[in-house]
This record gives structure tokens, sequence and C-alpha cells, in this order.
């Protein structure tokens, strides 16, 4: 099995991005391979099946961010523009670790992946 796992960070207080909604799909397919929530630290860690993909399979991790930051109190008029993130990667080892933290902030985020 492959693992998955990230690490949401809020850019504008420094505290753990927790709560979110994070789905994982294959590209052009709408079944999800998982749907989760991040857990009260902001982490994610999850285990993936895809031994019998193809290598060159492309996935979409999307972190539903708006509920997020609708319960952070900050001024919300017209304030949010990016309501998800979207991290479109491969997975060539099916058996690899892939994770891929975030920092996050109403209308921008940062990410990189690490094993």
């Amino acid at each position: 099995m492959a693992f998955i796992s990230s690490h949401t960070l809020n850019g504008v207080d420094g505290t753990h991005a927790s709560d979110i909604l994070v789905t994982l799909t294959r590209l052009g397919e709408k079944a999800p391979l998982f749907t989760t929530r991040m857990d009260s630290a902001g982490r994610l860690s999850q285990e993936v099946d895809i031994a019998d993909s193809d290598p060159a399979m492309i996935y979409e991790l999307v972190f539903a961010t708006a509920p997020y930051w609708l319960t952070r109190n900050l001024p919300t008029e017209n304030n949010q523009i990016i309501f998800d993130i979207v991290l479109r990667f491969r997975m060539p080892d099916p058996y690899g670790k892939y994770h891929m933290p975030i920092i996050l902030s109403p209308n921008s985020y940062s990410t990189w992946a690490s094993s």
C-alpha cells in the first residue's frame, strides 16, 4: 500500500488547520479512493492500495478549505476567492510514502512534496 500524508498549517496565525475535508481521486474518475478529514493536529495519514495502478496515473488530492476559513472569524466580504486546494501528482511506487504539507491562507497556499 502507498502511504499519503499531509500537515496543514494556518499561515495567518500559525496554528494547525484541522477538520478540513480531504478527497483523493484518480484524475478522470468520479469515485474517490478516500474521503476523510484532517485530524485535530492538522494531519492526514492514509493508506491507499494502488498496486494494480499504472505508475503514470495522475491523482488529485483536494482540500476543501473554504469551510475552514469560515470558522476563523476573518473578514469575509469578498475576501475569500480560493475555495479548494488541489494537488495533482503521480505515485510511481505503489508502496511509496508521499507527504504533501500545506501552509494555507484564505487566498494563497504553499506546498511541497517529500517522502
